[in-house]
C-alpha cells in the first residue's frame, strides 16, 4: 500500500530545514526526522507523527536515553553528541532502537 503524500509531508516537511529542539520528558512528540532533546529525563513514550512504519533520529543533550516501559521495545542509553535511530513497528505499536 503506497504511503499518502500527506504522510510523507509530515515526516519531511519543506519548512523544517532545522532540527526541532524539545525538552526531554517521559513522553515526547517529534515533528521532524531529527529531534534534539535537552535535559536528562529518560524517554518512555514517543507519540508517532504518522501511523505507518518510519524512522526517527533523536539526539540527547544528556545521557538519559530511552526505557522499555512504554512504547519503546528495548531500553537504550544515549551517548552525548550521537544520534539514536528508532524505527516504528506499527504492528507492535513500538519503537525499536537501532544498534
Amino acid at each position: 500500500m503506497p504511503i499518502p503524500a500527506s504522510d510523507w509531508a509530515l515526516l519531511n516537511p519543506t519548512s523544517a530545514a532545522s532540527p526541532v529542539t524539545l525538552a526531554s520528558a517521559a513522553t515526547i512528540a517529534p515533528t521532524s526526522f531529527l529531534t534534539i532533546l535537552t535535559g536528562n529525563t529518560a524517554v518512555v513514550n514517543i507519540t508517532p507523527p504518522v501511523t505507518h512504519s518510519h524512522m526517527l533520529a533523536v539526539m540527547f543533550a544528556g545521557t538519559a536515553g530511552v526505557t522499555a516501559a512504554g512504547n519503546i521495545a528495548t531500553a537504550k542509553a544515549s551517548v552525548l553528541g550521537e544520534a539514536m535511530l528508532l524505527i516504528y513497528n506499527p504492528s507492535a505499536a513500538k519503537y525499536v532502537p537501532v544498534g
